[in-house]
């Protein structure tokens, strides 16, 4: 049996101070801890506990030895989970063409090398953050010992990312590795005379030993002694700053038990190679090791918060973490707050990441110059992207161009590590620092006129295609035909699923703009086609800022009904993802005047709909009955039959938990009925399988566990075919619960398990936690109910509803401890 083991040691520690009646500020008085503390561990912002300040708690809190023993590990095993990796005693930190130099190079002792034409530079600085980069060269290492052939391993990333530092901490580590030791060549791949073959085979035969007056004169003759003098050797050969492939692809002859190491910002897809290694941006933690290598311990120490908006601004970028660290080691009175005060001016940025004739813009700007002016043109507008990513149809949008040629920019992009590759296929993603130096490029390069055209047909197309797709999900229009002005991305359901869920960060953006500019049409159509589609994905902050303008836009428009439509729903993302429900009962308020004002019988249905499902949850049964049957007498009036079976749906709720278990099947059968007689569509099927689940639950809560299993697997197929994981979640909880009152607890547990991982409401969350700690007491297992009720219990703090207060006082009873009044 797994035990859950991610209960957070603030849990326990706000467990174990009710169980002795105190408050935050008896337990602060009684141990010396201060309450903002105690208050800060118990909420999980105080991730690393100190020692003493956990043995304080433990002596104040009176625990038992068993108890302070698990205690202690808990507050461990965070500090652990938390704490930065160890930076390697390794060398070098960047490319080394961009990297500052230091007062006092490290001492490193190279790898033999035969000649003196191609030494590794020396080291400037200890490599950080590139564990895991520093293990795959090792295994690289290891495949070409073993090796009948020549291996050839590729460093791609983006500028400035620290390929040339990685490559020559390899040759420094790994070169005494081969016979032959290592040789390093920068082909000068973005200078203004990038190295010829010939030129590159000639250093090289010179490194090799051969005296210049033995090099032949003629090209292919020196190609082929070269070829025939690395047959001989064993050779770590590192190619830094590679162009393409065809100024490489003659130095990779054969030798066994050799590599070559290639660097570039190029991909070199059209090179044939064993191994390839994406040289990715540095993680947070890793870019404040790598600035506090650079800056030093102390300096940084102090300004810990400080410390880590400079390395969250440098984008991860070595070559720009390096820059800022000696600026700061340069200028010993600006505090680490001040630089990173310099470094928030998004248009100075690039300018306070100098020093002295060094630039992240410059390593930027080779990159570009070297880019054709067509991609070059896609480069820039790409910055007009407000999103973390980017396809295929929002580029050619932005160009102008068909798609085939926005497509091609883009792959060109990303063989030039100026674009990375999204998770999704077809995504391509930027950091924040290019996108920087995209804006520079924007306003130098770009008539301010012909932008203001392209954001407002980026706009318009975003609005027109998001609302089609969204459509796809009404379960009473259905989708739009007309035809679009640009690339139409959706052509079925399942498109439409998946471009929302790709471009939701771009709609959203477009959104606010289109109401900021006062486009109310465009608002509205947008959130009115929303409706049925945010049933099934996106979050409560989403759907509140997506209804709110949609209100905002019916208002300006003098559209009464429309307004009252938008509050509703509204008040339901209020109520059901946000767990605000005095707003939600506020606005739906509002709806409901606005509604009777537009003399909408259909609307004014919603709104008590939404009425009865927000009274329920505050505790007001009189008022959720009346709401709904209200709800159901005027979908009946109006013929309005979606809303009328799923009004039934909440009837039939009332009834169960009135415990008229009769009534309650009959209501919840007619709605099964109904929905199977419809011809099957996505909607359809959804709303069937939303049936069904509240008749299971009903049966279960009957007394007839075992009738309900059935219709949930029938529930869960239709569920999963349309890809609604909140759904499936809901029915794995009450298929838990049907299991657990049959006896079969094993596979209830496992079933309770998903649909708490996957839940998303806070009463659902609360309540699975409270059936695991029901089952774990069937089994006797009182250890693992604790926990899973101290759990429980953290979740109903800050959520002060009448149905969650009277959860948590049920949680509290059975752990033994009061809640504060």
């Amino acid at each position: 049996m797994g035990r859950v083991s991610t209960t957070a040691f603030g849990d326990f520690l706000r467990f174990f101070r009710l169980r002795t009646l105190m408050t935050q500020e008896d337990l602060a008085k009684r141990t010396g801890v201060s309450v903002r503390a105690i208050s800060d561990m118990e909420r999980g912002r105080a991730l690393t506990p100190q020692r003493r300040t956990v043995e304080l708690l433990v002596d104040g809190l009176g625990l038992n030895s068993e108890e302070a023993a698990d205690f202690i590990a808990r507050s461990r095993s965070k500090r652990q989970a938390t704490a930065h990796p160890a930076v390697p005693a390794a060398r070098s930190g960047d490319d080394q063409r961009d990297s500052p130099r230091p007062t006092t190079p490290t001492t490193t002792t190279a790898a033999a090398v035969p000649g003196t034409a191609c030494p590794l530079p020396p080291m400037l600085i200890e490599l950080t953050g590139r564990e895991a980069e520093q293990a795959a060269l090792d295994g690289f290492v290891r495949d070409s010992e073993a090796s009948s052939v020549l291996q050839v391993a590729v460093v791609h990333g983006p500028p400035g990312g620290g390929k040339t530092a990685l490559a020559v901490d390899a040759g420094y580590r790994l070169g005494r590795r081969f016979r032959d030791g290592c040789l390093f060549l920068d082909l000068r791949g973005l200078g203004d005379r990038p190295l010829t073959a010939d030129d590159a085979v000639h250093r090289l035969l010179r490194g090799f030993g051969v005296n210049d007056r033995q090099i032949p004169t003629n090209a292919e003759d020196k190609l082929s002694l070269y070829h025939s003098l690395l047959r001989d050797r064993t050779v770590l050969l590192v190619l830094d700053n590679a162009l393409n492939e065809a100024q490489v692809r003659p130095l990779i002859g054969t030798s066994p038990g050799s590599m070559v190491l290639i660097t570039s910002r190029s991909t070199l897809t059209g090179l044939d190679v064993r191994h390839r290694l994406t040289l990715d941006l540095l993680r947070l933690d890793r870019a404040v090791a790598l600035l506090r290598a650079v800056a030093g311990e102390r300096r940084l120490a102090s300004e810990p918060e400080a410390a880590g908006r400079v390395a969250a601004l440098c984008g991860g970028v070595p070559l720009a973490l390096l820059i800022a660290g000696n600026r700061l080691a340069s200028r010993p009175q600006w505090t680490v707050s001040h630089f990173a005060d310099q470094l928030e001016d998004e248009r100075r940025r690039l300018s306070v990441l100098t020093a002295g004739d060094l630039q992240v813009r410059s390593a930027f700007e080779l990159s570009y110059q070297n880019l054709s002016p067509a991609t070059a043109m896609t480069f820039r507008r790409l910055a007009l992207i407000q999103g973390s990513d980017t396809g295929v149809e929002h580029a050619a949008v932005l160009t102008g161009q068909p798609e085939h040629v926005a497509e091609q920019a883009l792959d060109e992009l990303a063989d030039a590590s100026l674009l990375g590759l999204g998770r999704a296929p077809g995504r391509y993603t930027r950091h924040d620092l290019l996108h920087v130096f995209a804006l520079e490029r924007l306003e130098l390069d770009e008539d301010p006129a012909v932008l203001a055209e392209v954001r407002d047909r980026v706009r318009h197309w975003l609005l027109a295609v998001a609302t089609k797709a969204a459509q796809y999900f009404d379960h009473d229009r259905g989708p739009s035909h007309d035809g679009l002005d640009g690339p139409d991305p959706v052509r079925d359901r399942k498109s439409a699923d998946r471009w929302l869920g790709l471009e939701q960060e771009h709609v959203q953006a477009a959104l606010r703009s289109a109401a900021e500019l006062g486009e109310h049409e465009e608002v509205l159509a947008l959130a009115q086609a929303m409706h049925w589609y945010s049933d099934l994905r996106g979050t409560g902050e989403l759907w509140r800022e997506v209804f709110r303008l949609g209100a905002d836009a019916a208002r300006e428009l003098g559209d009464v009904r429309a307004e009252a439509e938008q509050l509703n729903y509204l008040s339901w993302a209020l109520f059901s993802l946000c767990s605000e429900l005095q707003e939600a009962l506020a606005v739906h308020k509002s709806a409901a005047a606005k509604a009777l004002e537009s003399g909408d019988l259909v609307t004014q249905g919603w709104s008590a709909y939404y009425g009865a499902a927000i009274l329920w949850r505050l505790g007001e049964p009189e008022g959720y009955n009346a709401n709904i049957r209200r709800c159901v007498e005027l979908f009946e009036r109006t013929n309005y039959e979606t809303g009328l079976y799923l009004g039934l749906v909440l009837l039939g709720t009332y009834l169960q938990r009135q415990g008229q278990y009769d009534e309650a099947i009959a209501v919840h059968q007619r709605c099964v009925a109904h929905h199977r007689a419809k011809t099957p569509t996505p909607g359809a099927d959804e709303l069937l399988a939303m049936t069904l689940t509240k008749l299971a639950e009903t049966l279960t809560a009957a007394g007839a566990p075992a009738r309900s299993l059935g219709l949930l697997d029938e529930a869960e197929s239709l569920f999963r075919k349309h890809s609604a994981v909140l759904a499936v979640s809901r029915v794995q909880r009450l298929r838990g619960i049907a299991l657990l009152r049959l006896g079969r607890w094993q596979e209830a547990e496992e079933q309770l398990q998903h649909g708490l991982d996957a839940s998303r409401a806070i009463e659902d969350k609360i309540e699975s936690l409270a059936w695991l700690a029901e089952l774990a007491d069937e089994r006797e297992d009182a250890a693992l109910a604790r926990e899973h009720r101290v759990r429980a219990l953290a979740e109903c703090a800050g959520f002060n509803t009448p149905m969650v207060r009277s959860m948590a006082a049920k949680i509290a009873t059975s752990l033994g401890v009061s809640l504060p009044a």
